[in-house]
């Protein structure tokens, strides 16, 4: 079965980090969308059940969907400039 969670917005100021999605019950298969709308990057941290920390930068005005084994927290992270858009996260457990 799989679930589509309600898009959230973010508005992030330089250098902060919020996480967005988290399962600490160990994990699950998930979908995570980005849509950076703002002039400035943003990083896409993904953690995963024994798996190392990965990070996706996602340029200005563009997107990024990944498709993750045993996710356990999809958060972002702003550099040098603030940064607005989209994440969206669909989870699935087959």
């Amino acid at each position: 079965m799989a679930i589509l969670l309600p898009q959230q917005f973010f508005n992030l100021a330089a250098s902060v980090g919020k996480s967005y999605y988290e399962n600490l019950a160990g994990g699950i298969n998930a979908a995570v969308t980005v849509q950076n709308n703002s002039e400035n990057p943003v990083s896409l941290v993904i953690t995963r059940v024994d798996a190392p920390v990965i990070t996706y930068e996602i340029p200005a005005l563009n997107s990024l969907t990944l498709s993750v084994n045993l996710l356990l927290v999809a958060a972002l992270l702003t550099g040098a400039g603030a940064a607005f858009g989209t994440i969206e996260v669909a989870t699935s457990d087959f």
